[in-house]
């Protein structure tokens, strides 16, 4: 039961690293759509005009090789490998559906968000790319 109580507060929209990229987003003039459902795997933020879109994962969730990512749960691990590959096979079909309707995608991982000079840097580089 504790288990259970711990995954319903995992939180999937409004996380706190993805306020972070959109506050930086919003105070460099950016306008955008969150959670498109209409477009596959409904990324984080959506630029419709520019047809880009960015998303922000988790290390842990979707199997980052960072030192946070790659940290596995001492209990249930293999449940974990299973589900964590399970998001990283759903994330590639996603990306690669995204990208065969003309899309660009831009993944921005958790742990790249601490230097915010960088980010900025890489937000700008991808949306003034053609």
């Amino acid at each position: 039961m504790k288990r259970s109580e711990i995954m319903a507060a995992v939180k999937s929209k409004d996380t706190t690293p993805e306020l972070k990229v959109r506050k930086l987003l919003h105070s460099l003039g950016y306008r955008y759509r969150l959670h498109a459902g209409d477009l596959p795997c409904k990324p984080d933020i959506v630029f419709r005009s520019r047809k880009k879109v960015i998303f922000i994962h988790g290390c842990f969730w979707h199997g980052h090789p960072c030192k946070r990512g790659a940290r596995m749960p001492k209990t249930n691990a293999e449940y974990w490998i299973k589900k964590i590959g399970r998001n990283i096979e759903r994330d590639r079909r996603g990306y690669e559906a995204l990208h065969n309707l003309g899309w660009r995608c831009l993944v921005l991982w958790e742990c790249e968000l601490k230097d915010e000079e960088a980010l900025q840097a890489t937000l700008q580089a991808f949306l003034k790319e053609d």
